[in-house]
């Protein structure tokens, strides 16, 4: 069996679990989940690195926004015992709206060293952003990288993709519903 390294950028994942827990977002188990989707591509997974970024703190932070760190901090904790990478970013308000900054970087990063050090010419990554076609192309021309793209799409949702990204990767699947149900605690 091959090797593969997951990239899991959080915030998508955890948008699509909320889209469909219909509000409310699904507790999924992040290992299980892994493992379900290597045990489809026939893939051993060597390292798992899951993006986000701890929500927005004011000076001084509101009551509200202390529990949300609270779940947060406890949420990576889980993540970093069971031995996933966990690569964060920074939340920023920007127009009233809560914008995570540089995330897509640290990813696009992680791909090309990962590509480069490592042995290892799977990644199977669940995300959407077009940011990371640069990257993607070049870890594949270079480094002969198999790039898996787990993504979400529905006809009847605010989910779409990029045939920008769905055009550099070497193979395309959708995740559905199954994927997370299979996934929870």
């Amino acid at each position: 069996m091959e090797d593969c390294i997951i990239f899991i950028d959080g915030a998508y994942l955890s948008l699509i679990s909320k889209f469909i827990g219909k509000g409310k977002p699904l507790k999924i188990n992040i290992n299980k989940f892994v493992r379900n989707l290597t045990e489809k591509e026939k893939l051993d997974c060597k390292e798992i690195l899951y993006y986000n970024c701890p929500p927005f703190q004011g000076e001084p932070p509101t009551e509200e926004q202390e529990k949300r760190k609270a779940g947060y901090d406890k949420f990576i904790i889980k993540l970093i015992k069971t031995g996933i990478k966990v690569r964060e970013g920074r939340c920023q308000m920007i127009d009233k709206r809560y914008t995570q900054k540089g995330v897509d970087v640290l990813l696009s990063i992680d791909l090309i060293k990962r590509a480069i050090k490592s042995n290892v010419k799977n990644f199977i990554m669940v995300a959407c952003d077009t940011d990371f076609v640069p990257a993607i192309k070049e870890i594949r021309k270079e480094e002969g990288i198999n790039v898996i793209l787990y993504y979400f799409k529905d006809e009847d949702s605010k989910f779409s993709m990029s045939d920008h990204i769905l055009g550099v990767c070497d193979k395309k699947v959708r995740l559905k519903k199954e994927d997370f149900e299979k996934s929870r605690f």
